[in-house]
């Protein structure tokens, strides 16, 4: 994967460009709301990429100290300011706010050019078998460096 498909981190902040194609919308051309939901879980990867950590290669660490390990959205709080359309160039920004013993809180917002569209407070949580876990010391490190 090259950053020009991850997006980049730059000020703290990761930006990823999603271009709105027909899949996207509804039958007016305008972004189905869920959408924009799959547009910030693919920020959150792509950041998690960048800053070294893939999800796979997260979970091989974990499953030594926490069988069953898992990443998950526990809590998301989004409003929908305006509406995307098809063809739009969206940037998809994400910057952690704040590091937890078994979370991450991320502020994610999905613009296109200067207008803000939508905004979302994303708090992550780390589990294994179905309680919660530390976030491990490497992706703690990282995040926290770029903040």
């Amino acid at each position: 994967m090259t950053a020009s498909l991850d997006g980049e981190i730059r000020d703290g902040r990761h930006h990823m460009q999603v271009r709105v194609y027909f899949e996207d919308t509804d039958s007016g051309q305008i972004v189905y709301h869920a959408n924009f939901l799959r547009f910030m879980e693919r920020g959150r990867t792509n950041y998690l990429r960048l800053l070294g950590t893939s999800q796979h290669a997260l979970l091989q660490e974990a499953r030594n100290d926490a069988p069953g390990f898992a990443f998950v959205v526990r809590s998301m709080t989004i409003d929908f300011l305006r509406p995307a359309v098809l063809d739009d160039v969206l940037d998809v920004v994400t910057l952690p706010q704040e590091v937890r013993g078994a979370s991450i809180t991320l502020l994610q917002e999905c613009r296109r050019a200067e207008d803000l569209l939508v905004t979302a407070r994303v708090r992550v949580a780390f589990i294994s078998c179905g309680k919660a876990q530390r976030i491990p010391n490497a992706l703690r490190l990282a995040i926290e460096g770029h903040k």
